[in-house]
């Protein structure tokens, strides 16, 4: 498959996904079509799962006070855990019965995924298949064009290659809502490879 790296701008288009209007902000190229297919048919169902929407909800309540200063610690010893030996907050994440369902989820996908991760309503993981280089995601455009710009929201990055597996990639998120409220609580990301699509 023959794509563009660089890209000057996104564009705004709007699909029908799974019964309800979802805006997408995405890249051009001939990856958007199939990944917002993939969003509607298969991320919206994960993030309609109510353990993960307990999970996020749960940890929205933990982190209810934090401060930007107490974010920014917590990013920093994540960082620092990236290349350390000894790592207890990310493998506490890890470990999670999250992160162990996001991993359970991605093996089903067949190798079209190579990463998924939810974000609470600060930015910060709550869980994800595999280590991210940061916690904080807060600052990205994975969360400021999903959890800050509503339920309907989709945002399809660039291609890029990734180094580590060397194969293209690019990156859906979503926010993620509250069923009982219709409330956006926070967002998820799900790395797709794009030769695979």
């Amino acid at each position: 498959m023959a794509l563009r790296l660089s890209l000057k701008r996104p564009l705004l288009t709007a699909g029908i996904l799974a019964g309800s209007a979802l805006t997408a902000l995405a890249a051009e190229g001939p990856h958007v079509a199939p990944m917002t297919d993939f969003a509607g048919t298969e991320v919206k169902p994960l993030i309609s799962d109510p353990m993960l929407v307990g999970a996020i909800k749960a940890q929205n309540e933990k982190h209810a006070g934090l401060s930007q200063a107490d974010i920014d610690a917590m990013d920093q010893t994540w960082r620092a855990e990236t290349a350390a030996s000894e790592r207890p907050t990310i493998e506490t994440l890890l470990a999670n019965p999250l992160s162990e369902r996001l991993r359970g989820w991605q093996a089903e996908q067949g190798g079209m995924v190579t990463e998924v991760f939810v974000m609470d309503n600060k930015g910060l993981n709550v869980g994800q298949s595999d280590i991210t280089s940061d916690y904080w995601q807060g600052d990205e455009d994975k969360f400021i064009k999903t959890y800050e710009a509503g339920p309907d929201a989709l945002f399809i990055d660039d291609v890029e290659m990734d180094e580590s597996t060397q194969t293209f990639q690019s990156q859906l998120s979503m926010p993620v809502v509250d069923p009982d409220s219709g409330s956006v609580i926070g967002a998820i990301t799900v790395g797709i490879n794009v030769d695979a699509l």
